[in-house]
């Protein structure tokens, strides 16, 4: 079948087709055979009626919709094939002659991966920061085992601390009248957390197990429960319990409880070790971040709309994910941002922008320097992954799909170029922490918040009276489109508990 194919723009194709008269008759009658048993017609039993009858009662074109359907996908698949391109929307189709006993005659436009012109690549400059590890990143490190080794313990000789862990009733009213979610029955509270409302948790220490007392407090002018804004509000405390953590002393045995070392001397060099290498890694991240993004200023590209919503959707539904974890719906965080859909899909173009481009130019390079990833690479990328998430490789490797394997084949690829990119750099090492860039990241504040809902999940009664939230993405190259349907010119893709406060 003829066609002629025509870029638009550099993001652009359109492609006309003249499919022959005898072709688009045998579709049309095997749009006939199929359909016929589903059309009634007076006098005729279904799927009898002559396809002439049919037309005459429905019109001419009754079966042109299914017939242009099964003739479109491979003819337009054909052509895209032919002339090499990546369509990244579906094709906006227009019928220029559809008639029996003619040619059918059509065109589609449809936007494709654009031409990359690449930059300076090879040789950059960069500069690798290699911070020193600090005694309160060591100290930090060790906390962390020190909290996993530290017990509760039961405290009925004394009254609450700061730093004790509460059990407790309570119930909060607003000039004398409860209001929702400020209700709650055997609610735990470590002294200190600040996870109630201001002046909350300070006035319960000096309390007794078994003593019930009234705590007034004042609900922040800013709050997300209009109804309690800036109100002042009693909450009827009874205490039913106290624990307390015991740490663990700092010591040999300390050591050789949490690590494979016998003395702290030993456990400790064994985490500056560990944070060494974290760091190490972190600047290998860092620099090789630097280059790519580099290598990226310097290409030029015309990137169309259609690739950039398509990021923007991809990073939604990943942030759509992490947040049904925590039992909330990406509309209710959209709400909670003060923001609404068009300012949030606004706030995350910018970054898809970034990543389509950084996939686009990263895959020019690759093209360009004919890296491709041999099988031992992509082995050892899936072995790397499997390690990653403590699974064994060979199981692992065992029950990867075809698809999953490609995956990893274009992982691997990628792995070359970033691995160009580096060897070819003028890398300085500077042995200090690198500049502070004074950037102002919304996305980054939303991603935050978005992974704090999901380590805290709260339920529906406790939102009501928690305090305001403090404010708190890897390229995906954008999808190719899907084969359209041919009946029209296709479209182109674009419950829980309150606490007096959190």
């Amino acid at each position: 079948m003829a066609y002629t194919a025509t870029r638009l723009t550099s993001n652009k194709m359109k492609f006309s087709f003249d499919v022959p008269a005898e072709t688009f008759e045998a579709a049309t009658q095997a749009a006939y055979l199929k359909n016929r048993g589903r059309i009634n017609v007076p006098g005729f039993r279904k799927g009898k009626a002559p396809r002439r009858l049919i037309e005459n009662m429905y019109g001419a074109n009754v079966f042109f919709d299914d017939a242009f359907e099964a003739i479109f996908p491979d003819i337009y698949q054909e052509a895209v094939d032919c002339e090499g391109i990546v369509p990244v929307s579906r094709p906006e189709i227009s019928i220029d002659q559809m008639e029996a006993g003619q040619e059918l005659k059509f065109s589609a436009e449809v936007f494709v991966r654009p031409e990359v012109t690449l930059g300076e690549y090879k040789g950059i400059k960069a500069t690798k920061y290699m911070p020193e590890v600090s005694d309160e990143q060591i100290n930090q490190r060790i906390e962390q085992d020190v909290r996993k080794a530290t017990i509760q313990q039961e405290v009925t000789d004394r009254a609450v601390q700061p730093g004790d862990t509460v059990d407790m009733d309570y119930l909060g009213s607003v000039d004398g009248v409860p209001f929702d979610g400020g209700k709650d029955e055997h609610a735990s509270l470590t002294i200190g957390s600040n996870r109630f409302i201001p002046g909350f948790e300070e006035q319960l220490v000096g309390m007794n197990i078994g003593e019930e007392k009234d705590i007034t407090v004042t609900f922040p002018e800013q709050y997300h429960a209009e109804n309690l804004a800036g109100k002042e509000a009693v909450f009827h405390v009874k205490l039913h319990g106290i624990t307390q953590d015991l740490r663990p002393e700092m010591d040999d045995e300390f050591a050789a409880d949490v690590s494979e070392f016998t003395t702290f001397a030993e456990y400790r060099d064994s985490i500056v070790k560990e944070l060494s290498e974290c760091r190490d890694k972190e600047a290998d991240n860092r620099l090789e971040d630097n280059l790519i993004q580099q290598a990226v200023d310097a290409a030029d590209m015309d990137i169309p709309d259609v690739m950039i919503d398509d990021e923007v959707n991809r990073m939604l539904r990943s942030l759509q994910n992490r947040l049904m974890y925590s039992g909330m719906t990406l509309d209710d965080f959209i709400k909670s941002s003060g923001m609404d859909a068009s300012q949030m899909v606004e706030m995350y173009r910018p970054g898809a922008q970034q990543s389509v481009k950084r996939a686009l130019v990263m895959e020019a390079i690759r093209k360009a320097e004919n890296l491709e990833a041999t099988e031992e690479d992509v082995d050892s990328e899936i072995a790397e992954y499997a390690k990653s998430i403590g699974s064994d490789p060979e199981t692992f490797a065992n029950n990867v799909s075809h698809d999953q394997w490609h995956v990893f084949e274009d992982q691997a690829a990628m792995r070359k170029v970033v691995n160009l990119l580096r060897d070819s750099a003028e890398v300085t090492v500077h042995e200090g922490d690198e500049p502070t860039l004074a950037v102002d990241s919304m996305v980054e504040s939303i991603d935050a918040a978005a992974a704090i809902a999901d380590e805290e999940p709260q339920d529906e009664q406790q939102e009501a009276a928690q305090a305001p939230e403090t404010e708190a993405t890897d390229a995906s190259e954008a999808e190719a489109a899907e084969k359209p349907t041919a009946k029209k010119p296709a479209k182109p893709r674009a419950p829980q508990k309150e606490e007096p406060a959190q």
